[in-house]
């Protein structure tokens, strides 16, 4: 990945529309949606949501497949993961999913029974 594919994807993925739908996609994994579904589960006018699809389409963040007369979006998790490497410090000696699940936000749960996030490192 370059560092002009970094910025673009970083760029599509800093809407939150599109963000909602990039994690939409995500979730329906190998099955993908159609934009029917996405603007049923997500709320997004018909309109905006052609914009977006494009964006993330043209940011190499989605894929587009024709079947029949519907289209199919799916998520690319391969243009995700060389921007979490490209994104990742060389001198980590993990891979960069690895890395980046190490520092992960953790709940924990004080004697009051009151929440906290903290950061725990995954081993």
């Amino acid at each position: 990945m370059t560092e002009s594919d970094a910025v673009r994807a970083l760029a599509a993925l800093a809407q939150q529309s599109r963000l909602q739908i990039f994690r939409q996609l995500v979730v329906a994994g190998v099955e993908g949606m159609t934009p029917s579904r996405l603007t049923d589960a997500l709320g997004v006018p018909g309109t905006a949501l052609s914009f977006h699809l494009k964006e993330l389409t043209h940011a190499g963040l989605i894929t587009q497949e024709r079947d029949g007369r519907n289209l199919i979006y799916r998520a690319e998790l391969t243009t995700m993961n060389d921007l979490l490497s490209f994104m990742t410090p060389t001198a980590v000696p993990v891979s960069p999913v690895r890395w980046w699940a190490r520092a992960r936000p953790v709940l924990h749960v004080d004697s009051c029974n009151l929440p906290s996030l903290t950061s725990t490192p995954l081993e």
